[in-house]
């Protein structure tokens, strides 16, 4: 059976620190390192990201959007992204934001989860706006391949709040319905869960009890979004040890293209996560 997910993130974050670096290759990304808006621009952008910071942190994400875009050609430009990564050992999270009625989930878990999928990442982003139990294909095929699930409970953009913090006939607000559904299904037989959730930086801390989600917990938002280290530190300390990665994207792009310049702004980031 392979290696839980939950386990191997946490492996990995022990030994190289917190963050996880976004591969976010948008249109303004390929013009400021003076690349054509096209799918050889997006190749060249992200294999240079991940090859520069591939041995620097445990975990990158991919924000398939950018690929998509460009269609077919784009979607193969992000298989050779992830198949250069799994020659790196860096872990993947495919940030997708898939989320549908659970037959259709059937297909997007083996599309993102599938042990043999030429999309497969170690995890991938997954909206709970069908209902969070409408997503079990998704913890099913990950629980099957050893990858995992974060579950969207709180973004980092301001559109997300109104949706996210309305209340239920109970008054308990969605994001926290989010929350205490996906700590019900982890499994923790490894001491940390597959399954996590997504809590942007810009967010209070929710009323649930973030100690026992038993999974990790996913921050966007620091950096060029507005999220600073100390709000993440907030966040840090009502979660359990060692369960929080802090995605930072464009403020580690925009040090690029010069690849020593990229260097160091990542192992800056690096050790001010450190910190927390």
């Amino acid at each position: 059976m392979a290696e839980p997910f939950g386990a191997r993130l946490r492996e990995r974050r022990r030994e190289l620190g917190a963050l996880c670096v976004g591969i976010d290759p948008s249109a303004s990304v390929l013009e400021a390192w003076g690349r054509p808006p096209s799918s050889e621009g997006l190749e060249y952008v992200a294999r240079e990201i991940l090859e520069v910071v591939g041995e620097l942190v445990a975990v990158v994400k991919v924000q398939v959007a950018f690929f998509e875009r460009f269609g077919s050609v784009g979607l193969r430009v992000l298989e050779r992204v992830l198949d250069d990564a799994r020659d790196v050992g860096v872990l993947t999270i495919a940030d997708a934001k898939r989320g549908d009625i659970a037959s259709t989930n059937e297909g997007y878990a083996e599309a993102w989860l599938g042990a043999t999928s030429p999309l497969r990442s170690d995890a991938v982003t997954a909206s709970p706006y069908l209902g969070v139990g409408a997503l079990a294909p998704l913890y099913r095929v990950a629980g099957e391949s050893g990858r995992g699930v974060f579950v969207l409970a709180a973004t980092s953009n301001e559109e997300g709040r109104d949706v996210q913090e309305a209340r239920d006939a109970q008054g308990r607000r969605v994001r926290d319905l989010v929350l205490d559904e996906v700590a019900a299904r982890n499994e923790r037989r490894d001491g940390l869960g597959s399954l996590g959730v997504v809590l942007g930086a810009t967010r209070d801390s929710p009323q649930f009890d973030l100690s026992r989600l038993g999974g990790p917990v996913l921050v966007p938002g620091v950096g060029a979004q507005g999220g600073s280290l100390e709000q993440v530190a907030r966040l840090s300390a009502a979660c359990a040890p060692d369960t929080v990665i802090v995605n930072v994207s464009r403020a580690i792009a925009a040090a690029g293209p010069d690849r020593g310049a990229l260097r160091d702004a990542t192992r800056r980031w690096r050790d001010d996560v450190a910190t927390l």
